[in-house]
């Protein structure tokens, strides 16, 4: 693929990349962030780029990935400070609500990529992938596994992690 196909590509599936990056920070500023710094990485390393590869699967991880490495920095950007006017100082500075979503989501994610990260090989490359974007058969293509085999990979992998987040999410 050459320069323009792959600017093309990328431009064709901004809408995609805006909503996944929307998901990912909850913030409009935060989401058009996170976008130019997945254009400008996807970018400069279009040659990385293999072209039997789920493109937008591609592009995606990229975003995910992004966020999951500089998930502090946004966290510390959505501490919003507000200064209440009132001549009573003890209300001076109290932290946004969406702020302390963020966070528990931004933990969220994380705690999600360590499960997912420590799940064994061979339940933990098909569900990544499917993850990403790819579909049933092009995972089985990837790998060389039948259908049937890696659809019940990606069903155990999902029952290992409900049963490891179960107690973070349920028993809170």
């Amino acid at each position: 693929m050459n320069a323009l196909q792959f600017q093309k590509k990328l431009l064709s599936i901004q809408e995609n990349m805006r909503n996944f990056a929307l998901l990912l920070t909850s913030n409009t500023d935060d989401a058009e962030d996170l976008m130019q710094d997945t254009t400008l990485k996807v970018l400069d390393n279009k040659d990385k780029f293999v072209e039997n590869v789920n493109f937008k699967g591609w592009v995606l991880t990229v975003m995910r990935n992004i966020f999951l490495n500089n998930y502090s920095n946004y966290r510390v950007r959505h501490r919003r400070v507000s200064i209440d006017n009132r001549p009573d100082l003890e209300f001076l500075y109290l932290v946004d609500e969406t702020a302390c979503q963020m966070t528990d989501y931004s933990l969220q994610l994380q705690e999600l990529s360590h499960a997912i990260n420590h799940l064994n090989e061979d339940l933990r490359r098909p569900l990544s992938l499917f993850l990403s974007g790819y579909k049933y058969t092009e995972i089985a293509q990837m790998m060389g596994l039948p259908l049937g085999t890696v659809k019940s990979r990606i069903f155990f992998a999902r029952r290992v992690l409900q049963r490891e987040l179960k107690d973070s999410y349920f028993n809170a």
